[in-house]
Formats: C-alpha cells, structure tokens, sequence
C-alpha cells in the first residue's frame, strides 16, 4: 500500500451570537480547526484533525501549509502503516535517516509549535488507514480496550457566578454526566469572583458530581495557593493548569501546597516536554492532546512514561468527531486511561456534524465503538459548508 495523497482543510464554523462565550481568549465567535486526509492506492483513506494555537477561534493556514508543503512530499509514495517510522521522518525531517539508524530523535529546528501539530494530524489518519485496512478499530492496535465504556464530562463553564450554576445543569442534562468542568482564572476578573462562582457551583450541583477547574495556565504560584486553599471545602475533582505552562517549577510549587489533584498538558509537545511534567512531580494528571502533541503515536507514548510513575492520562479533546474519535481510542487503550473530554459548550458543531455516526453518552459513560479504524465517516458535505480557503491568506490576513 502506498500513499498517493496528502491534503489539509482548514473548517471554519461561525458561531451565532446566542452560543458565544466570552473567556481570558476573549469572544469566540467561530470554531476553527484543519481536517487532514491521507489517500492511499488500495482505496483507503485516512483522516486526521489537527488542533489549532487556540482552543477554538483560530488561524489554520500556517499549519494546513505545512502538512501540504513540508510533510505531504516526504511521505508520498511511503507506506501509511509503517507508522513509527514516518513519525521519524516527520520529526527529523532531513535528520531521520540518523535517527531511524542510530535510535534517537535528531530532530529539525521546528520540532515544536507547528510543525508537530501537522505531523499529529497525519499521524492520526495513518492510524485509521492501518486500522481500516485491517478491519479493526485503532484501539485493538493499541494494545486492546481496556473497559466496554469510559466515563465522561461535560467540559463548559463560562458563565459568571449568578448563572454558572444553571449553565453547567444544562450541560450535564445533555447526557447524563456525572461529572462537569468549569472554567476559573483571568477571565474572571478577580479571584474572589472565580471563588465564588465554584462555591455557587458546588452547591448548586450537590455533593455526588464531580466538579473539575480549568484555570488555562493564567494564574501566579501565589494566586493558585489562595485559590486552593479558598475552595479546599468544594471537593473539586482537579485544577487544570493553575499556572503557566511555560513555569513547570511553579507548577510543580503549586502541586506540592494542595492535596487537589492537578492536571496539565494540553499545550505540551511530544513525549519530552511530558517528561518535564512528570519528571519534576508537576502533575497528578497528564492531558495530552492526540491533535496537538504528536498524534496517537506520541500519546501512547505519554501514557506510558506516566503510568511507570503512577500518573494518571485524561487526554485533551476540544475539537471535530475525528479529533474526539483519536483521543478516544487512546484513552480506551491507555494504562492511565479513565474519563474523557466532551465538549458540552463553545458552540462546536463538528462533535457531532461532522461526523454520520455518533458518540453518545448514557448515564455519563460512552460505549466504546467496536467500528473500524477510528470509527468515523465524514460528512463531505459538511466540510464542503464549512471549507475555508487558505492558500493566498497570510497569518496576517487570514483570521
């Protein structure tokens, strides 16, 4: 089998007014991410997702470019299911020959940012290619499911302390989920405001739904303390990057003060920037996301590197059915593996349009899908609406 074909579109969904939310981001008025296809001689075709700088309203060209300009002429001709090896030389471009000979990355001088978010969207279509050709699921390659279902939460939470309490009842009556995730940190103006908007929410929901808090790294070291030590009596399930990302130490600081669980990892890249996580006793929970970090094969990865130090995995899922669908098969094979992002608000369509199947939820748990390889058809028409040109735009012109 060989690829035949590599392309890159960039889907652009406007947002009505009514389902806009306002976050330390600023005002989402349109969901943004690059949908990737692999096209094969036997037929087969794979599809990816890959995650753009932001968690939503982003500019997709510089990375559709690179997986059609960079990456689509070293992989042409190659053999999609010799996974691990295309990896290399995506990672270490020019470099891979030593790599792949001498067992070790030599990676070019873009191995982060972009370059590894277009390498995780072919990454995943490759999965689904050798998946499909198969006829098997991807998980069954990654070692087999480790439970019939996983439990999921509702990830939302943007409302402000008078009406958070209704928002995220909403967002759990969608199917039935036992567990909810709310947005804290910056956006909220104060800290005493995103106190009182996670007490209001306790309350509100009671004492048997698990409450998580996602801060998106905007909070100081000291900042976080107060914050922990402020809703210690909440119960919360855990804080997601209290502090930057860019400040492991502090982070690190932070973990060490609270008994709250904490969770980081969904703006890290490959397997090295998770061991720092690791390595330095940052996190309880690592995040990776399939789209963003280097694929389903680097996310395996992680999962590994953490289970040997009792980390637990919860990768990041904020994106289309074909990113969820990768996270999803992950998490289902993962050592660390136990609860999965669903994306209840941001006015994101693609969870469920772009898709013909479904990912339902009953009771808060999703069965996982026995369908081969990621278990997906894409609605063509639905990328045909959504289709953004971004061949003669400019990072400058293109928003």
């Amino acid at each position: 089998m060989k690829i035949t074909g590599i392309s890159a579109t960039w889907l652009h969904v406007p947002i009505p007014p009514e389902r806009q939310h306002a976050s330390d981001y600023g005002l989402s008025s349109s969901f943004d991410t690059a949908l990737v296809r692999v096209d094969t001689d036997a037929g087969i075709t794979g599809w990816g997702e890959v995650r753009g700088a932001l968690p939503a309203q982003c500019n997709c060209a510089g990375v559709c470019a690179v997986i059609e300009n960079e990456f689509a002429p070293l992989l042409l001709g190659e053999d999609p299911r010799d996974i691990s090896r295309l990896w290399e030389v995506m990672y270490n471009t020019d470099r891979a020959h030593f790599a792949l000979a001498r067992g070790h990355a030599f990676p070019n001088l873009g191995r982060r940012g972009v370059n590894v978010q277009a390498l995780s969207g072919i990454d995943i279509a490759l999965w689904d290619i050798k998946a499909k050709s198969l006829g098997v699921p991807v998980w069954q390659l990654l070692g087999g499911k480790r439970q019939a279902k996983m439990l999921c939460y509702a990830s939302g939470g943007w409302a402000p302390a008078d009406r958070i309490a209704e928002q995220l009842k909403a967002f759990l009556a969608t199917g039935g989920y036992r567990a909810v995730k709310m947005r804290v940190g910056s956006g909220d103006g104060t800290l005493a405001h995103s106190v009182e908007r996670v007490k209001r929410a306790r309350e509100a929901l009671g004492p048997d739904i698990d409450i998580m808090c996602d801060v998106h790294g905007t909070w100081t070291v000291s900042e976080a303390k107060r914050f922990c030590r402020q809703i210690a009596d909440c119960n919360i399930g855990w804080l997601e990057e209290p502090v930057s990302p860019d400040d492991k130490v502090g982070m690190a600081e932070v973990r060490a003060y609270t008994d709250i669980a904490i969770a980081a990892g969904e703006g890290e890249f490959t397997r090295f920037d998770f061991r720092d996580l690791i390595v330095g006793r940052c996190v309880d929970i690592v995040q990776p996301d399939p789209m963003l970090m280097g694929g389903i094969t680097e996310t395996m990865r992680v999962d590994a590197l953490a289970s040997a130090f009792q980390v637990r995995t919860a990768p990041h899922l904020w994106g289309s059915a074909v990113g969820f669908a990768a996270g999803l098969h992950c998490a289902a094979a993962a050592v660390g593996g136990f609860i999965l992002e669903y994306s209840a608000g941001g006015g994101n369509p693609l969870i469920n349009e772009l898709a013909l199947e479904r990912f339902p939820t009953v009771e808060g748990y999703l069965e996982i899908p026995d369908r081969p390889g990621l278990g997906v058809t894409v609605d063509e028409s639905v990328v045909a609406r959504y289709r953004k040109e971004w061949r003669h735009l400019s990072p400058a012109n293109g928003g």
